[in-house]
């Protein structure tokens, strides 16, 4: 196991990425730990490149990593790594970014992409916050907190299902998220369309969702959705690219990000959609059921 993390740290790390991070990368990599660096002009870097840590901790719970200790690897284990956990404290903001890894899949060429994505994204938001930060005038507070992580929502004999998240706290507070679901035994991404037979099942989700929103608002008047016919702003309907994941009861959830369904205050929404209202429609019960 310690040689397969080796190598992806070493496969990630040949990926062209920003000179800035980089940088902090090979730092953290090559250097001993050093005592926290004076604030400078430079800060950026010099507090990146001593607050990068890099672990490499199976997410597993510790009845199962015991087990996992006390017996050889012998069969196939597909789990999500943290590979990189980079924070920094700065001019009033903080940043802390999380990259996961999949390690154990036979299909390289579906692992590779799906890590390379997570690095991608977390250089995007490194850049994001880094940039903002160089635009502040000397003295001036930036007031922005980022924090990006991930969460293992399913993990059975049959499908893996992660989320990505970032929460952003700056004048207002937004979450987005991102997810992928694997077939694990066939080692397949797998899609909302690749779920059903065809199309009809956009619509039957969608009214769903706008019957779950309207009885939510009626049960509680704390909740607002944007359903109502006369709103400008009113959900229309999902579409293929439509956020969404398993459960570990095998339930389509459907995942909206802030402001997308509903007010700010309302966070990221969620809805998971009956099974028996999806029955006719799904190619196979494998996955929903």
């Amino acid at each position: 196991m310690e040689k397969k993390l080796k190598d992806l740290r070493e496969e990630y790390l040949k990926i062209p990425i920003p000179k800035e991070l980089n940088d902090v990368v090979q730092a953290a990599l090559n250097e001993k730990p050093r005592k926290k660096p004076r604030v400078g002009r430079n800060i950026l870097v010099t507090a990146a490149a001593a607050l990068l840590i890099v672990t490499a901790s199976v997410n597993i719970s510790p009845a199962a990593a015991k087990a996992m200790s006390d017996i050889p690897i012998v069969e196939k284990v597909i789990k999500v790594i943290t590979f990189v956990e980079w924070k920094e404290e700065a001019n009033n903001s903080s940043a802390v970014i999380k990259t996961p890894a999949i390690s154990g899949l036979e299909n390289k060429q579906l692992e590779d992409s799906l890590n390379e994505k997570y690095l991608s994204e977390s250089k995007q938001l490194y850049k994001e916050f880094t940039d903002s930060m160089s635009k502040l005038k000397e003295g001036e507070k930036g007031n922005i907190s980022v924090e990006s992580g991930y969460v293992i929502l399913t993990d059975n004999e049959t499908i893996l299902s992660v989320q990505r998240y970032t929460d952003t706290i700056s004048a207002s507070s937004s979450t987005e998220s991102q997810f992928d679901t694997v077939d694990k035994k066939n080692e397949v991404l797998l899609t909302l369309n690749s779920l059903f037979k065809d199309d009809r099942y956009l619509q039957v989700i969608s009214e769903n969702i706008k019957e779950q929103m309207k009885r939510q608002m009626a049960e509680d008047p704390e909740k607002i959705y944007w359903v109502e016919d006369d709103d400008f702003t009113a959900f229309k309907g999902i579409d293929e690219n439509q956020n969404f994941y398993i459960n570990e009861d095998g339930k389509l959830v459907i995942a909206f990000n802030s402001y997308e369904a509903a007010p700010g205050y309302m966070g990221d929404v969620e809805f998971i959609i009956p099974t028996k209202v999806l029955s006719d429609l799904l190619v196979g019960d494998q996955y929903i059921h």
